[in-house]
């Protein structure tokens, strides 16, 4: 494959052994835990899960890397191999179901494959995942800074999540253009249902506007909404006129429930 192609994929394939010693111990593998992988690349990283978990699903959209992936993985019967673009592949029907999920995500789908993850996958409590430095960033971000918005709100809603270490360029081929970081989750509860996702696309949809306008201006607003939710932050001790990066994810969950009843 050429280094043109794996870039357009958005896969820059780690190559250093000596840092999935660091990714083991942040994972803290069991033979009970079922792991899902997306982003198999060349196998070096799904090679080692599988030595540790009792069973791996590792996901690869490219074909090209199919031959090379089935032959690493051939050792090991514990592995299910899913030639198949991982936004699209049906999650639930994954069997054994994931516990825990490890992959050096490829950058284009790393917010979504997690945020769709911890929807969709009840079962998973543990991420351990290589990402692009500013989504890790972003998914930990804390309310009030320039990174926090909606990747933010819906990670956190469900999971502790922090940026666990920092990751050389010089680990992956091709050597990508952005600096990478391991990002770690660990499940408090369920994943935000719709009516909640949609309102915290609607409280960030205009981030310039004060939360209230935001509302006002979403697809399913009523024309009371502004003056409610005014209301309902001066009630939650915030300005009337206070921005949506200015509410704690578990805030916005409270706002939300208010205006709802």
């Amino acid at each position: 494959m050429s280094s043109r192609r794996a870039r357009d994929l958005g896969q820059n394939f780690l190559v250093d052994r000596n840092l999935l010693d660091v990714i083991d111990r942040l994972a803290r593998l069991d033979p009970a835990d079922v792991v899902l992988e997306i982003g198999g690349g060349l196998g070096v990283l799904s090679e080692r899960l599988a030595q540790h978990a009792g069973h791996v699903h590792v996901v690869e959209i490219d074909r090209r890397l199919e031959p090379g992936l089935r032959e690493t993985l051939s050792p090991f019967d514990n592995v299910t191999l899913h030639m198949a673009d991982a936004l699209e592949l049906d999650l639930e029907a994954l069997h054994p179901a994931p516990t825990r999920m490890v992959a050096n995500l490829p950058y284009g789908i790393a917010a979504t494959a997690i945020l769709r993850t911890i929807d969709e996958l009840p079962g998973v409590t543990r991420w351990v995942v290589m990402v692009q430095r500013e989504v890790g960033e972003r998914l930990a971000a804390a309310p009030g800074s320039g990174a926090y918005g909606i990747p933010s709100v819906l990670a956190q809603l469900a999971c502790e999540v922090k940026v666990l270490r920092r990751v050389s360029r010089t680990v992956f081929r091709p050597v990508p253009n952005v600096d990478s970081v391991i990002a770690g989750l660990e499940r408090r509860g369920p994943g935000a249902d719709p009516l909640l996702r949609a309102f915290v696309h609607d409280a960030f949809a205009h981030r310039r506007k004060p939360l209230a306008g935001s509302l006002a201006l979403g697809t399913t607003a009523d024309g009371t909404i502004r003056d409610r939710a005014r209301a309902a932050l001066t009630e939650m001790g915030h300005p009337a006129d206070a921005r949506a990066e200015r509410l704690a994810p578990e805030e916005l969950r409270e706002l939300q429930r208010k205006l709802a009843s």
